[in-house]
């Protein structure tokens, strides 16, 4: 080693105190000179006042030091014995200001770039892309930078343990791609690495890139271009332009892994949580190598050691930028894929459209469009999909426009499939129509409103048999499994959920005449006085009802379904009790186009967007959500890719279907050419006149506007479910008490009009249908009391009376009831039977609450027992606890999140229930028959406050004061908990107050329906349904032409370069491999090599004939070759290039004569002479040159 690379070592050490880790190892003994000297500075750097070791620093600088080592050691000795006198302060250099020597040099950088690179970075990263200042010839696209020592032997540097990955975007050196000029045409070539590295945003780093820039060098245009503008990457061929994988802004730069978090609008997926969750990545990955580096240098703090040791400052970490960079970011991605999402949009087509409007999303809409949209309109097909989604200023004729760009879409796309628009049939959505007769209720707070509600229903729709009877089939199964006694079907019935119904049931509009007939009976029905609450309000208003009807009565055929078309499709089974039940979609109504507005709320992400962000999420919002549908609505399972870029997915089909002569995205098809239709703002500001803003993605107008956004960010619960419930399938538990009666002969009012009160009895005979084909026919029935009846009512039910024992109290002797006969058993409010067993235990445990001890004795205990055991099996099984716990939010109608939780539900999320004073979860009274009527006999107990002292206790705390009591007594007594499986849970004063407020408006209910005739709650059709539509296993292919996507060939290796790699030069034109079309495979190499002998192998002709040529890429070699050696093959030297002049003489370029003896010319090492330009003779200029050439050496 050098005596400059001694000196610049002991120079850094004499300056930062420490020996640098990067320059090597210290001076070993056997270094005499070197190790006397740094044995001598090693007293100086304990000196911590920075102008005694820049003394030194400065004595070592400017000492002419010999190479004799008693020199060295006189001269410091010298500074040092007498006390390091310091000179003027003025007169010291900085240690900044100090130059090192050429070899201490970390590495060579440009200037420029080096300002751009953090400084633990710049080392590795010279030494990896620069030699002798100049860009190494092999580069590659990704560098790793070098990793911490696995052991240190001295105190480490903080640089290894935070330095960054290197992206080199150069693909003109990388890939020799050939680029042309967009102005003049010519070929650009490479300019030398661009002076600015960009930090680009990772998922939890940031890494850095370094681009080229290209130049033009033809005469009149000399432009540069970065390898990074859109000019340059929309040259690049989609396979190597994907490996460019950066959104670049003014500052910062983005990985799209990061964006491609924020493409899926759905719930909590904000801008504004995207960046907490980066902050935390790339937090505690700062915080680990942060550790990792302490942890290192904590080992040489305890270690022993002559001298202290110090230790470098850590890098500062990077911010990550806020929410509002990430949506104008997310804002560019969404412009580089503008072409395929409008085509894609425009390419959905549909048999049974939808149409509604919202007015939510237009107060989302900011800057100068604010206030000028009023609706967001949308049509949807049957399976989901959107066709089109515009806003507009005002309603009806607005639309004319989007109507006429509809049909045209449709006459020119699928005019074979559908025959033209002309046979266009309009209905009526039937929940709106359902809320136009709603609007004549007095108030929806009534108690007979949702009993109208559900009962309207009824009178519209009816069920499919079939599907109704499997369905009841598995829930009396059910209830077997579940031990309940007495199973009829009215109790069948009662367990049946609106949802269940819904999901396996199919059901179908009544025909016109029948349903108006229905629904004047329901509205005769409640007008009057049976549609009175129990204060005498009514629950229609009889002039306003009458009214509405008279109006709505001509759309009941609007609401009916049409004949021939399949609204139901199956997604699948379940199984239920072993009993296997399809799973239908129906596509009647506008219920999923109104979940698909609440959806498009979470498209417009934050609380406000400008008109160009808004169109651009609402496209991006439009495609994903088309695609999602369309892969649902096939009966395939959904592929393992998914993707949303056509482009992408496109290339790599027609690279496919090439290379291996099949798609590999068989599922894909390119969409249709953009029909040029007007969408969202654009439709607009057609209509208030106005322009929309030019959106090139490199102009300063679409710069600002992207990063125009909100300030603040909207984290609501905007939950959604594509299959929600529909609203019109009423409730069908309305009551537990009254079922459903079959309406007699003698109550059926005429159709003819709607009489204020129920119409008088008479014969069936009097009802005048207006269709003889729809005659409504009305079964004769005798008059039933009102109430559930489903057990046998010749006998009315007795309440067994309580032994003597029990009636007389606690202390009463032990006396158990035989088993009573089935005739003698009570049912309850569902008509359960063995209600009077358990009304006996109950009256005896709340004769129980006026106890005096904390302890029950044995007979109290034994009879507690008798009663337990003299229970049906049914109320003697353990209570089954509802889980509180929420598998899918539920907050409102379409208001549930798609995405299932991937932990176990009920573990570790929190249990959503009341919580009571001791923190044991609380249930409801009604999950026990035994403990609620424990409560109801408590709260005929107490039924006001009672004052106690000067304050007063409510009669919900005296309620529960007295539980408490009988359940702690039953829970202290070993015996009742061992000889019986009694379970008194606990109960809060929310859940009591909660059940006793549910089951006064249930009784209430119950009274005021006595006696109405009501249409059944599952009216069943006559006839069975048409059968369901079977789902396809592809999407319908589209017609042409299709959306052309911008694919550049690949030129790679194209660029003419002035030094070009071995491989290329030996092979300037390799010949192409073409594969013969042959029945069967040759072998180009045998399975067992023949053995080595000097002749040639012999040329055997194949039989086959062979119509294409066949080359091959192997050459020829003897049988003794045919052995390859063990190691690799060594390359063939590359073959000179032929030197073929394009000139027959050099001539000079001033006066353009051949340049030799016969014109007058020489030359002297490279300077030439020409006798036309000189001033002087030959002899006088050759003697000029060799004088400079003199003073130059």
């Amino acid at each position: 080693m050098g005596d400059e690379e001694w000196m610049s070592r002991l120079r850094t050490f004499a300056a930062l105190g420490v020996w640098p880790s990067e320059a090597g190892n210290r001076p070993a003994p056997r270094q005499k000179k070197w190790h006397d000297l740094y044995l001598k500075l090693g007293p100086c750097v304990l000196f911590s006042d920075t102008t005694t070791r820049t003394l030194i620093l400065f004595c070592i600088t400017r000492s002419n030091i010999s190479t004799d080592s008693n020199t060295w050691a006189n001269t410091f000795q010298a500074h040092f014995d007498v006390g390091i006198a310091q000179p003027a302060p003025d007169s010291l250099p900085l240690p900044e200001n100090l130059e090192t020597a050429p070899g201490s040099e970390p590495g060579w950088l440009p200037a420029k770039l080096m300002m751009t690179i953090p400084p633990q970075d710049q080392k590795w990263i010279s030494a990896a892309l620069w030699k002798h200042q100049r860009l190494r010839t092999d580069l590659k696209l990704w560098y790793d930078p070098p990793e911490p020592a696995l052991i240190y032997h001295q105190a480490p540097t903080p640089e290894r343990f935070f330095t960054h990955r290197l992206l080199l975007w150069m693909p003109y050196h990388l890939w020799k791609v050939r680029f042309s000029c967009p102005v003049c045409g010519k070929q650009l070539t490479g300019y030398g690495a661009h002076k600015r590295a960009r930090q680009v945003l990772d998922v939890d780093r940031y890494y850095l890139m370094i681009t080229e820039t290209l130049w033009c060098s033809a005469v009149g245009c000399k432009t540069t271009y970065l390898s990074t503008s859109k000019t340059i990457l929309d040259q690049l061929d989609l396979a190597h332009k994907m490996e460019f994988r950066l959104i670049l802004t003014r500052k910062y730069a983005c990985d799209m892994r990061v964006i491609r978090f924020l493409r899926e609008r759905t719930l909590g997926n904000s801008p504004t949580r995207l960046v907490r969750q980066l902050k935390e990545n790339h937090s505690e990955e700062w915080l680990k190598r942060l550790c990792w580096y302490l942890a290192a240098c904590s080992d040489f703090v305890a270690r022993p050691s002559l001298l202290p040791v110090k230790f470098q400052e850590t890098p500062e970490p990077i911010a990550v930028p806020s929410h509002r960079w990430m949506l104008a970011v997310y804002g560019r991605d969404i412009l580089s894929r503008l072409d395929h999402i409008k085509a894609s949009i425009t390419s959905t087509f549909g048999s049974c459209l939808k149409m509604d409007s919202t007015k939510k999303i237009t107060k989302k809409l900011s800057g100068l469009a604010k206030g000028t949209a009023l609706w967001l309109t949308s049509v949807s097909n049957e399976v989901g999909q959107i066709l089109i989604s515009v806003l507009t200023a005002q309603e009806g004729p607005a639309l004319d426009k989007m109507a006429a760009d509809l049909i045209r879409r449709g006459q020119t796309k699928l005019k074979e499939r559908f025959g033209g628009w002309p046979d266009l049939v309009v209905k009526l959505d039937i929940y709106h129509f359902m809320r136009r007769l709603a609007s004549g209720c007095t108030k929806d707070a009534h108690p007979l409103y949702p009993t109208f509600m559900a009962k309207l229903s009824c009178c519209i729709f009816e069920w499919d048999s079939r599907d109704v009877a499997l369905l009841r089939r598995a829930k009396r199964e059910q209830l077997k499994r579940e031990g309940v006694p007495g199973i009829t079907e009215s109790l069948v019935d009662q367990q049946i959920t609106k949802q269940e119904l819904a999901i396996h049931c199919r059901r179908q509009t009544r025909g016109e005449q029948q349903t108006i007939i229905m629904i004047e009976r329901l509205l005769n029905e409640l007008i009057g006085v049976k549609g009175r609450d129990l204060l005498g309000v009514p629950l229609l208003d009889q002039e306003r009802m009458q009214h509405i009807w008279q109006v709505q009565k001509r759309h009941v055929k609007c609401i009916q379904d049409e004949p021939g078309v399949l609204l139901y499709s199956e997604t699948g089974t379940t199984t239920n009790e072993g009993i296997v039940l399809p799973n239908y979609r129906c596509a009647r109504g506008s219920t999923s186009l109104e979940s698909f507005h609440l959806h498009l709320n979470r498209f417009i992400p934050g609380t406000s967007a400008n008109s160009l962000n808004f169109q651009l999420y609402l496209l991006e919002g439009l495609n994903r959500w088309n695609q999602d549908r369309e892969a649902a609505s096939l009966a395939v399972k959904p592929p393992s890719l998914l993707s949303y870029s056509g482009d992408l997915v496109h290339c790599v089909n027609t690279y496919s279907v090439k290379v291996l002569g099949r798609k590999l995205v068989p599922t894909f098809q390119p969409p249709n050419v953009y029909t040029g239709e007007l969408i969202g703002i654009d439709y607009l500001y057609r209509q208030t006149g106005r322009a929309m803003q030019d959106v090139h993605p490199d102009s300063e107008e679409t710069d600002e506007m992207l990063e125009d956004v909100g300030t603040e960010e909207e984290l609501e619960d905007e939950g959604f479910e594509d299959a929600g419930l529909d609203p019109t399938i009423g409730e069908l538990d309305l009551s537990s008490g009254p079922s459903p009666l079959t309406t007699s002969s003698a109550s059926v009012p005429t159709p003819t009009s709607l009489q204020a009160t129920a119409a008088p009895s008479g014969p069936a005979s009097n009802i005048t249908p207006a269709a003889p084909e729809q005659q409504l026919i009305v079964p004769d029935c005798t008059d039933m009391p009102s109430g559930p009846s489903a057990l046998p009512t010749s006998s009315t039910p007795v309440l067994p009376t309580l032994p003597a024992a029990v009636t007389a109290g606690p202390s009463a002797s032990l006396l158990i009831t035989p088993a009573a006969p089935q005739q003698q058993l009570a049912v309850d409010e569902r008509s359960v039977p063995g209600m009077d067993k358990v009304d006996s235990l109950a009256l005896y445990l709340v004769g129980l609450r006026t106890e005096t001890g904390q302890t029950l004795n044995n007979q109290q205990a034994s009879t507690i027992i008798a009663l337990w055991q003299n229970l049906l099996p049914y109320d003697q099984q353990r209570v089954a606890y509802a889980a509180r716990h929420q598998v899918r939010l539920t907050t409102g109608r379409f208001r549930c999140s798609k995405k299932k939780p991937d932990f176990t539900p009920g573990v570790e999320s929190m249990t959503r229930c009341v919580l009571g004073s001791r923190g044991s979860p609380a249930q409801w009274p009604n999950s026990c028959r035994l403990v609620e009527s424990i409560f109801v006999k408590l709260c005929e107990i107490h039924k006001s406050p009672k004052k106690q002292g000067t304050y007063a206790l409510t009669r919900w705390t005296l309620i529960l004061r007295d539980y408490s009591k009988i359940r702690q007594l039953v829970l202290g007594n070993g015996m009742v908990m061992q000889s019986t499986t009694l379970q008194l849970f606990d109960v809060n004063q929310t859940t009591l107050i909660h059940w006793h407020n549910k089951r006064l408006k249930r009784q209430e209910c119950s009274i005021l329906l006595q006696g109405v005739n009501l249409p059944a709650a599952i009216p069943v059709a006559p006839e069975p349904l048409p059968p369901v539509l079977v789902r396809p296993t592809a999407a319908p292919p589209q017609p042409s032409p299709q959306h052309q996507y911008h694919l550049p060939q690949s030129t790679a290796g194209q660029a003419v370069v002035k030094r070009k790699p071995a491989a290329l030069a030996q092979h300037p034109h390799p010949p192409p491999s073409v594969r013969p079309r042959l029945q069967a495979q040759r072998r180009l190499f045998p399975q067992q090599a023949p053995p080595p002998t000097s002749a040639p192998l012999p040329v055997v002709p194949d039989s086959t004939p062979v119509t294409d040529p066949f080359v091959f890429l192997t050459p020829q070699i003897p049988a003794a070759k045919l052995i390859a050696p063990a190691g690799p093959l060594v390359a063939p030297p590359p073959a000179r290039r032929a030197y073929n002049r394009t000139v027959d003489k050099n001539k000079c370029f001033k006066c353009h004569q051949p340049r030799n003896k016969e014109t007058g010319h020489s030359q002297y090492y490279g300077h030439i002479y020409c006798p036309q330009n000189a001033n002087m003779p030959l002899d006088q200029w050759l003697e000029e040159m060799r004088r400079k050439r003199a003073e130059n050496k």
